[in-house]
């Protein structure tokens, strides 16, 4: 079950923390990838500690033009096709309202909402193509709740939300499925430095009692783009503990 052999990926911001958990739980599976990400070297390193046949291709996503050509060249790398797009890529520039300045806000939404759209695009040819698809996109468990201080954040991942219910309406005809997962809060370097009190509040929050982890994510993301979950679309399956249950 959920054996992604033969079948193809693209992940972005793969070579970060949760896109590599992703990545490897995709490869696990029998994927073959496209590993994508700003940095080349970093990149190329975890493709090594992958192992396998993958491919790495560095991407400057805050770039339309080369956000554009990142698709078909991962077609082209991974032998003419793509079965699976992850837009996992994400930056925060956070602020409050009123001291939020006008290039924090377009940058978020630049890299975490408008290169998604460019790569659902791009990805929607050669799985029109094919009449097979997944993609996925990666939001976040504030997008549905809020959160102070991240307006330009919490916008661009609520509307990546819409955006995956727009597109999975467009594209369902023709066997391609759109979907998000929204981690909530997830173990972290950054999580790793907050204080037993910072800690202890943010657990509180959680029915489960435990942060999550690139795991749970990955294992999210494997179930979405398997075969099996083909009746499954313009859905957001929140991986967060129980901290919300929209």
């Amino acid at each position: 079950m959920f054996d992604l052999t033969g079948m193809t990926a693209l992940v972005t911001g793969a070579s970060g923390g949760l896109g590599s958990a992703i990545a490897e739980a995709l490869a696990k599976q029998g994927a073959r990838l496209a590993l994508s990400g700003s940095n080349g070297e970093k990149l190329e390193r975890f493709r090594g500690e992958l192992g396998g046949d993958h491919v790495a291709l560095a991407c400057n996503l805050a770039d339309g033009a080369a956000v554009d050509s990142l698709v078909p060249q991962a077609v082209d790398a991974l032998g003419g096709k793509l079965d699976i797009l992850v837009n996992n890529a994400g930056v925060t520039r956070d602020n409050l309202l009123m001291r939020m300045k006008d290039e924090e806000f377009e940058d978020v939404i630049r890299i975490n909402l408008e290169a998604a759209f460019r790569l659902m695009r791009a990805a929607a040819k050669p799985m029109m193509r094919a009449r097979f698809g997944r993609i996925v996109s990666i939001t976040s468990v504030v997008g549905v709740t809020g959160n102070p201080g991240q307006a330009n954040y919490v916008a661009s991942k609520a509307a990546l939300i819409g955006m995956t219910k727009a597109v999975a309406q467009e594209l369902a005809t023709r066997n391609i499925t759109v979907n998000a997962v929204a981690p909530g809060f997830m173990a972290s370097a950054m999580t790793d430095a907050l204080n037993d009190q910072q800690r202890a509040s943010i657990l509180s929050r959680i029915p489960v009692g435990a942060m999550g982890t690139g795991e749970d994510v990955g294992a999210a993301c494997v179930y979405l783009a398997s075969r099996e979950a083909g009746y499954v679309t313009g859905q957001t399956l929140h991986v967060n503990g129980g901290m919300a249950m929209p």
